[in-house]
């Protein structure tokens, strides 16, 4: 692995053979870093957004899941 930093970025180069699975959550994870950088929401305020977003998925999805 190569990490280079420049004025506006941090280069990460990873081998081709990387556990793509493992890559993709690292990646999900830089990406929520990303958009949360300069949010001022507290994490209760996004707890109970990921909870109203939940109930409603569920409200919206159940029929597929009970009979």
């Amino acid at each position: 692995m190569i990490i280079e930093r420049t004025d506006n970025e941090i280069i990460l180069r990873l081998p081709s053979n990387i556990d793509p699975i493992g890559l993709q959550r690292i990646i999900n994870y830089l990406q929520y870093k990303e958009a949360t950088a300069s949010s001022e929401a507290t994490e209760e305020v996004a707890n109970n957004l990921a909870d109203e977003s939940k109930k409603r998925w569920w409200t919206e999805n159940k029929h597929r899941f009970l009979k």
